[in-house]
């Protein structure tokens, strides 16, 4: 066959087909055949739905053509081609170029096609000139067709126009300041993941090298994810493990100065090993040379508060007890793992704020979400505010807890300084898919951002993105402060992102929005009709959420696997965002709870007038399992059936939700399960920049490459840009780069902050899910970032913190 191949191809006399080539033809005809009769049954199932009767169609001539192959008679030839034809056509007419969107329903035909041209010498004894040509010419149109797939999937969107640079700096509120020092999560406690440095630029970004590898030797089993963002103070950086070790080390070498093993039992392990961040403290008016005169505070996995001498990595002894505060004390019963810190607390006015991850979908009467401030000197409790007493400021009384099952806030707060508030953005009650037993303070601040005076712990403002919520849209995303110019003039905002992909600017004195938000109506019905909003909250500065999907947004790796997706999508319920829960049928959820925006947050250059936001672009494939059918499959919380292992599944596959009538069954991203594929069509992720003033669109693209994906989750290694889920956000500098990892692909990249394009990227040796910080020290700017994988995303484990800056002159 190979030389027969040969001949083909250089236009050679074609010898007498073997019995072997014979045997192939007949065993390519069965396949053909084969193939038809899976489509015709897919495609009747399909139909009965209320699909495409495309399937269907095409199964009918693939059979009759399969048997013709099968039988060496050209005729079956000439039907297959016929059937190619009206498929590329109908490829065509459902999604255009798209070049992600015909992948399945050209690249199998196409394959097929080549092999029944390849076939020719068995089928027809006429072997002339003519054939061989059209041979040729066969191989060549799949050649362009291909070509013109990949190139439509790799197009960039063109960047729309930069806006005028501000003639004004937008302020920041912190008084610790960005540039040479990173001291902070989000940069400062405004958030807004901007570095006023430009050494490293545009111009020479792609001459990056690695300065340093620092491994920090934490390297959980499983359910790992540092997700680590490090602070840089002088000439040191700090940063914590997966597993709450706080670590110091040289800013221009990367060796090690010190550490500090909380240790965290692996029981305490919550859905993810993680630690975001740590804050950083200086004490005021102390002896500079004094113990624990500056500070690191940081959370625990086991929900403890700690603090470090930045020195010397040594417990404060003035802080709680042996430098520690129990943040469950009050909170009643909490099993290992059921509360946990995982996000870096936030300081405003000497005092420390922090709330807690409660692991979800376990029992309606989970921990508390209650929010504390603690005393960032002697670690005494200032306030405590709980939504359901609010007229409280500590601890409850004896022989009572703090409510229960309230929202928590389990991602970073933000703070301002002057004008004494620190800004909570609020997740769901416990159970997060069933409203029924939720109170009504439950349900005015579910998915809330709220605004607390941090003084007295009292709520001031409050603005609500879900009513009555059933989707796990919890706010992720540490809300960004700035200072926003109107036609009124300039007014302190704080920028919302949300999983929804709504993004809102409002006045943070007031929490009023400064741009239009409407309430749209929203699909009703579900299993508690009568608690469904009939409206929403949509802004009208700027979302990132795509159009509602359709049947033919269905994907896969054939028309097979497609078809399967276009069934399930007609079998779910679906009528929108915002779609209510069900169980006779799933349910479709898009975007998922993965977001949209999620806690890598957004980044804002302050002179450009621009947002940095990624997102990922994905569904989840939902439904309420009743009571007695999740005990029969064993559904428990996790200190019964489970035994604490967390292992296995995404966040919701078989969450037992103790307390109401349903567990919840969710399939995160909508995966086959033959394939591990995604049903929808890529891309999967993008990252997008946005005027500041306007709410515009400049530039969209997908982030991420196939590279690290493919079917039952081998890696591709394609360097195709599909767009890919993320986790982690990014950073924008005054040198106009954008340096962001976060996709699945394993990458850290330098993007142009004008036009989109990638100026310099480079293999992590692990998974990049965490948000790279920028600093200067002796002279030259670096770039960090921690990788160290994400089990959730299917990216490899690692302890890496790797370090770049420009070779030296």
């Amino acid at each position: 066959m190979l030389r027969e191949l040969q001949n083909i191809i250089l236009l050679r006399d074609w010898r007498k087909p073997t019995g072997g080539a014979e045997w192939s033809v007949g065993i390519l005809g069965g396949v053909i055949a084969l193939i038809g009769i899976i489509l015709a049954l897919g495609g009747a199932k399909l139909i009965s739905v209320g699909g495409s009767w495309y399937y269907l169609i095409a199964a009918l001539a693939l059979i009759v053509a399969g048997l013709a192959v099968a039988q060496r008679k050209l005729l079956g030839a000439w039907i297959y081609a016929g059937a190619f034809v009206v498929t590329a056509l109908w490829a065509f007419w459902e999604v255009g170029l798209n070049g992600w969107a015909l992948v399945p329903r050209l690249v199998g035909p196409l394959v097929l096609l080549l092999l029944v041209i390849l076939s020719f010498p068995v089928l027809d004894a006429n072997r002339g000139r003519r054939r061989r040509l059209f041979g040729l010419g066969g191989f060549a149109l799949i050649v362009i067709v291909l070509g013109v797939a990949v190139a439509q999937a790799n197009r960039p969107d063109a960047p729309g126009a930069m806006p005028e640079p501000f003639a004004q700096t937008m302020g920041d509120a912190s008084l610790i300041q960005v540039g040479a020092d990173w001291p902070a999560y989000g940069g400062t406690y405004n958030a807004q993941r901007y570095s006023p440095l430009d050494q490293i630029n545009r111009e020479n970004v792609g001459r990056l090298e690695r300065a340093w590898t620092f491994r920090t030797g934490d390297m959980p089993k499983e359910r790992w994810g540092a997700e680590t963002t490090p602070l840089k103070i002088g000439d040191t950086l700090y940063l914590c493990t997966g597993r709450s070790t706080l670590i110091a080390i040289e800013a221009a070498t990367g060796a090690e100065r010190w550490r500090h093993d909380p240790e965290v039992s692996d029981a305490s392990i919550p859905y993810t090993a993680a630690c975001r961040g740590v804050a950083y403290y200086a004490a005021p008016n102390a002896d500079p040379a004094g113990a624990c005169a500056t500070r690191i505070i940081a959370g625990t996995l086991d929900a403890r508060l700690i603090a470090v001498d930045a020195r010397t990595g040594t417990p404060c002894a003035d802080f709680g007890k042996n430098g520690a505060v129990d943040i469950t004390i009050g909170m009643g019963e909490t099993g290992p793992g059921m509360v946990s810190i995982t996000s870096a607390p936030t300081i405003v006015r000497g005092v420390v704020i922090t709330g807690q991850q409660v692991l979800d979908g376990q029992r309606a009467n989970a921990p508390s979400g209650v929010v504390q401030g603690f005393d960032a000197i002697t670690g005494a409790l200032r306030w405590a505010w709980d939504m359901e007493h609010p007229e409280r400021k500590g601890r409850p009384p004896e022989g009572e807890t703090y409510a229960r099952g309230t929202p928590n806030m389990w991602t970073t707060a933000t703070g301002d300084e002057a004008l004494g508030l620190v800004y909570l953005p609020l997740g769901n009650a416990a159970a997060d898919y069933w409203s029924s037993h939720r109170s009504q303070a439950e349900n005015e601040h579910s998915a809330a951002l709220v605004a607390l005076n941090v003084e007295t712990g009292r709520e001031v403002w409050r603005f609500q993105t879900v009513h009555m919520g059933v989707w796990d849209y919890d706010l992720g995303s540490q809300p960004t402060l700035i200072d926003f110019p109107t036609g009124a003039g300039v007014v302190p905002a704080v920028i919302l992102p949300t999983k929804q992909g709504e993004i809102y600017i409002l006045d943070r004195r007031t929490g009023v929005p400064l741009h239009g938000v409407e309430e749209r109506p929203v699909p009703g019905g579900g299993l508690e009709p009568e608690l469904r909003s009939p409206t929403q909250p949509f802004s009208r500065y700027h979302t990132l959420r795509m159009p509602d999907l359709r049947e033919r947004d269905m994907w896969g790796m054939s028309l097979i696997d497609q078809m399967i997706c276009r069934i399930q999508f007609r079998q779910a319920t679906y009528r929108g965002i915002y779609t209510p829960p069900t169980t006779e049928t799933r349910w479709i959820q898009y975007p998922s709870y993965n977001g949209g925006s999620d806690w890598g947050g957004i980044a804002v250059d302050p002179r450009r007038g621009v947002i940095i936001a990624n997102y990922s672009d994905l569904p989840n494939y939902n439904r309420l399992v009743p009571r007695d059918e999740a005990t029969r499959r064993g559904w428990a919380p996790r200190d019964q059936a489970r035994g604490g292992d967390m292992s296995s599944g995404a966040e919701g596959a078989g969450d037992p939700q103790m307390g109401v009538p349903f567990a919840v069954d969710v399939n995160a991203g909508w995966r086959m399960p033959s394939t591990g594929l995604l049903c929808k069509q890529p891309p999967y992720g993008g990252i997008r920049a946005i005027d500041l003033r306007t709410g515009r669109t400049i530039w969209d693209r997908p982030l991420g490459t196939a590279r690290g994906n493919g079917p039952w989750g081998i890696p591709s290694m394609l360097p195709i840009n599909i767009g890919t889920p993320n986790n982690g956000g990014a950073v924008v500098t005054a040198g106009g780069v954008v340096f962001i990892a976060a996709a699945t692909d394993n990458l850290i990249r330098a993007i142009d902050v004008e036009t989109g394009a990638t100026l310099w990227q480079d293999l992590l040796p692990a998974g990049g899910q965490a948000n790279p910080m920028v600093y200067e020290f002796g002279g030259r700017q670096y770039l960090v970032i921690m990788a160290g994988g994400h089990h959730f995303m299917g990216t490899p484990p690692g302890d890496y913190v790797i370090a770049y800056t420009l070779p030296q002159r």
